[in-house]
């Protein structure tokens, strides 16, 4: 498995993102050089209430939608709160560069971009217990970390544009 050198690029909006913003977003920022893999993080947003007087009831909310990215459809189960971008890191100061202007031309509102490590770097037990043990050598480096044991991966993880 060859090592790549890389580095998170974490943007977090003072607003959380409607889902057109984020299929905005995210369109633009996969046509950059050096973009490893993207991480949409914020509060769930179920389909279905899971608990209290109206459980099992249907839940309408209007941000859980389904966006095109780059002509592969995802559902955002999530009120986008933050996204984590893992760059190359010899792409990162050109890649950061067109971040800024992205950002500054698509949101109306304040933003902040660190970088850093915020993923996952090392295979985990997790990553054991799901994918079983040998993997170190046939992994995809994109998918450390990424497996949460009490889902399915087909719901988790979604792989656009190989």
């Amino acid at each position: 498995m060859e090592l790549i050198k890389a580095v998170d690029v974490k943007i977090f909006p003072y607003r959380r993102l409607k889902p057109e913003t984020t299929e905005k977003i995210l369109n633009s920022i996969m046509e950059y050089d050096g973009i490893l893999r993207v991480m949409i993080n914020g509060n769930s947003i179920p389909k279905v209430v899971g608990y209290g007087p109206a459980k099992g009831t249907q839940v309408n909310h209007e941000d859980r939608k389904v966006i095109k990215v780059k002509n592969d459809s995802v559902e955002l189960r999530v009120s986008v709160g933050e996204l984590i971008l893992t760059v190359k890191y010899e792409n990162l100061d050109l890649f950061l560069e067109k971040l800024q202007n992205l950002l500054e031309n698509t949101l109306s509102f304040g933003f902040e971009v660190s970088t850093g490590i915020f993923t996952k770097t090392n295979i985990t037990v997790s990553d054991y217990l799901k994918i079983g043990y040998g993997i170190d050598n046939t992994i995809d480096p994109r998918l450390i970390g990424m497996v949460d044991p009490k889902a399915k991966s087909q719901d988790t993880v979604k792989l656009i544009g190989d």
